[in-house]
């Protein structure tokens, strides 16, 4: 790091990103820019630095190779999490229902009794009070109501998140937190939600789970890098979606066009047809993208999803939570 800092300051910044510099620094990174090429505080800065790692590796959050152990890992996850849950506090989080009727459904509305209905779901004082009105002293088959019971469509979500070279610092961290959103919301409604981190090909991957640690401790450690490959992404979701007949859905979020492949946008749109002949829709959320607005609309099109651009990052969880609710 010290090399690249002194070799080309802003090619570093690039790299590395504002946050860690400032914090493994102990500097401004405007500072760090106007005094770099200052022999005595390139001393100074080591110096602060080596102190810095040693002080991770004290606390057993860095190794001895400098590598980020799972304790450093599992702080940065909940870090994370609790700066996420603690701006949705705040925030209205709706739902949506079916009418499909449900067993062990909620409660909903009522209806006069037919043969076949359950007996524990007479609603018995309405029952009582449709007796009287009608003057019978004694309750009729008639008179039974009962309250009809509707379920939440069961969903099976995948996140799908661009990793690649453009994603990196505020982006990346953005994304991370939208999927920690849409993740604990769908989780919390008894739903799944899988992940895929991708860039010229998947970089991690969770399958459909109710494991909420699981899922954000993956998401938590992608690094953006390389290029990007959105088909390679669209053909492992169909992988890892279940077979059976419920709504699935996949999310992209993403920041460019497709990179990687001869043909990748033939590519990508062969994939997505693919995916939609599975019953799997797909929407786009395109994090400041501008290139790639067309092929996102052609790909919602297809995949019968929705395109969200997004110019306010602060606002990427609401976006993809809104499409969450839209299913």
């Amino acid at each position: 790091m010290m090399e690249d800092l002194v070799k080309d300051y802003q090619h570093a910044e690039n790299i590395y990103g504002e946050s860690i510099l400032r914090l493994l620094t102990g500097e401004d990174p405007k500072a760090l820019k106007k005094n770099i090429k200052f022999p005595e505080f390139r001393k100074q800065l080591k110096q602060q630095m080596e102190e810095k790692i040693q002080s991770m590796q004290d606390e057993k959050l860095l190794d001895k190779e400098r590598r980020i152990t799972d304790k450093g890992l599992t702080l940065a996850t909940l870090v994370t999490l609790m700066e996420e849950l603690d701006e949705l506090s705040n925030k209205q989080m709706g739902e949506k229902i079916t009418k499909e009727k449900a067993h062990h459904g909620e409660k909903h509305e009522l209806k006069s009794y037919k043969k076949g209905d359950r007996y524990r779901d007479i609603a018995l004082k309405a029952s009582i009070k449709k007796a009287i009105r009608r003057g019978h002293s004694k309750l009729s088959f008639d008179d039974l109501k009962i309250h009809e019971r509707r379920k939440k469509s069961e969903k099976v979500i995948i996140y799908a998140l661009d990793a690649s070279g453009s994603m990196k610092g505020n982006k990346i961290k953005l994304c991370k937190k939208a999927g920690i959103a849409l993740a604990f919301k769908a989780i919390q409604d008894n739903n799944k939600v899988g992940l895929i981190l991708f860039g010229a090909k998947v970089e991690g991957e969770v399958y459909p789970t109710s494991d909420f640690m699981t899922f954000i401790r993956t998401l938590q450690n992608v690094k953006a890098k390389e290029k990007t490959d959105i088909a390679v992404t669209i053909d492992k979701a169909v992988e890892m979606f279940p077979r059976e007949n419920i709504t699935k859905h996949l999310v992209l979020i993403t920041d460019a066009v497709p990179t990687e492949g001869d043909a990748p946008e033939t590519d990508t749109l062969l994939a997505i047809e693919k995916a939609q002949a599975a019953g799997i829709t797909i929407s786009v959320v395109g994090v400041k993208i501008d290139d790639g607005e067309e092929l996102a609309k052609k790909i919602v099109e297809i995949g019968q999803g929705r395109f969200y651009k997004v110019k306010d990052l602060e606002n990427l969880d609401l976006i993809v939570l809104e499409d969450y609710y839209s299913l």
